[in-house]
């Protein structure tokens, strides 16, 4: 499915958005799903440092001529991978935009959601330095099936690479691992030219997984390839990163930390000493949780295209609590 992206000048508001036009989302099985999927997900999301919808329309006015729709958005005028080659961030300016990363994201964690394709060019940033995560167009809920082929190399963590059918919300923590480096250092954690090349090139920096870890894993494939590798120490943390301070080491060690259910989660992130002056006191709002029982759905092209008209037509731009229905 492709996208064009423009932006405009809302004229009831007077505020700049930006609209995203979904070419042919109907042209498979496969993008009719994806297309109703990124709707339902971009419905749903209300917070802050998340991209949120705020309306969405058709020019084809009935059902049958139905091919297309625009997806209107608040308009963020850079992303974090463009804010990096501009400017050296300073670290007060790194622990401000890692905060609300990580707040963006343990909110879109507790409506149970993983993003699954966290980088810098996925992270909107305004002029006063504000995030919202963007690009939900990977994302799904915890337990669904995955494929390992879906996040950007770089940033991708290695039970992805290893291609796990299953896994958590922890993949998109490796992903703010790696982001967080970037931040610090100005350069790719972990630069990989192709998928062996990546988790060579992680392993080389956080060592070879332990045995226990390589028990736990679902493909024998993985197991094997793992097994056959040279054993690698884990190198010290500070001897590749000397401008580093210790509680940015510590981090950025317990969100690149191989096994997954070790790793730290969002909220645990947010608790960690190297953010205690960005800590509030005051608990977020309870959630709603995201039902995407949906993809369990077996639906034709025209059924998956009637639901995206449905939640278009019932959409009210005018209440902002409103959810995907």
């Amino acid at each position: 499915m492709v996208h064009a992206n423009c932006s405009a000048k809302d004229s009831v508001t007077g505020e700049r958005v930006a609209i995203k036009k979904l070419l042919r989302p109907f042209q498979s099985l496969v993008h009719a799903k994806r297309a109703y999927r990124e709707l339902r997900l971009l419905k749903h999301m209300k917070h802050e440092n998340v991209i949120s919808l705020l309306n969405v329309f058709s020019p084809d006015d009935s059902l049958e001529s139905f091919q297309t729709f625009y997806l209107v958005m608040p308009f963020i005028p850079l992303d974090l991978g463009r804010v990096m080659k501009i400017q050296k961030l300073n670290r007060r300016m790194i622990g401000y935009l890692l905060y609300q990363i990580l707040r963006g994201l343990q909110y879109i964690h507790s409506v149970g959601v993983v993003h699954r394709d966290l980088k810098p060019s996925n992270l909107g940033v305004n002029e006063n330095y504000e995030i919202k995560i963007l690009d939900f167009g990977l994302a799904r809920q915890t337990e669904s099936e995955m494929t390992g082929y879906v996040v950007t190399r770089w940033y991708r963590a290695p039970e992805i690479i290893l291609n796990w059918m299953h896994y958590n919300q922890t993949v998109d923590i490796w992903s703010v691992g790696c982001i967080l480096a970037e931040m610090i250092t100005g350069r790719v954690l972990f630069p990989g030219g192709d998928y062996f090349d990546e988790l060579n090139k992680i392993i080389e920096v956080i060592g070879s997984p332990q045995p226990s870890l390589i028990n736990k894993m679902e493909s024998k494939h993985a197991q094997d390839y793992l097994k056959m590798l040279p054993p690698k120490q884990k190198k010290n943390f500070k001897e590749i990163f000397p401008t580093m301070t210790a509680p940015e080491i510590d981090l950025l060690e317990k969100m690149l930390e191989l096994d997954p259910e070790k790793r730290l989660s969002a909220t645990e992130c947010l608790a960690h000493p190297y953010l205690a002056e960005y800590q509030d006191s005051d608990p977020d709002s309870p959630v709603q949780k995201y039902d995407d029982s949906f993809e369990s759905l077996d639906l034709s092209i025209a059924e998956w295209k009637s639901l995206s008209h449905m939640e278009i037509m019932t959409f009210d731009p005018k209440n902002p609590s409103q959810r995907a229905t």
